[in-house]
């Protein structure tokens, strides 16, 4: 299942169970609707929270939709995910594709502020991952 939502920071999306392919391709094509006059500098809030492990050809979709926000004038986003294991995990590969610059990841499990947090970063620049 899938839900966007546009915020006054920018958008809101929700990503949750299992996402088959043709629904991801459901995701991107709805995004790019929604996208349309899109100003640049908006942020994006991504709630990962029990979504299950995409199929590659599901990645593959998801990663032409990162494309089209980060296109469409994205300047910061916010990914939520379960454990503090997938928060490292997205660093680490975030940091290797350079797009750590503009994405944070941040473990729901292991911090109660998430929610906050997240929104800080994409609304007001305050990144998480450094000490207050």
């Amino acid at each position: 299942m899938y839900r966007i939502e546009r915020t006054p920071y920018g958008y809101r999306l929700t990503l949750t169970d299992s996402i088959d392919a043709a629904t991801m391709n459901q995701w991107v094509e709805e995004s790019k609707k929604t996208l349309v006059g899109a100003k640049p500098g908006f942020g994006v809030f991504v709630d990962m929270r029990g979504l299950k492990p995409l199929l590659p050809d599901a990645q593959a979709a998801m990663q032409e939709g990162q494309k089209l926000y980060k296109g469409a004038g994205m300047a910061r986003s916010v990914v939520i995910v379960d454990s503090t294991i997938m928060a490292l995990q997205f660093k680490r590969i975030a940091k290797e594709t350079g797009i750590y610059e503009w994405e944070r990841y941040i473990a729901a499990s292991a911090d109660p502020n998430w929610e906050s947090k997240g929104l800080d970063w994409v609304a007001k620049g305050i990144d998480p991952d450094k000490p207050a």
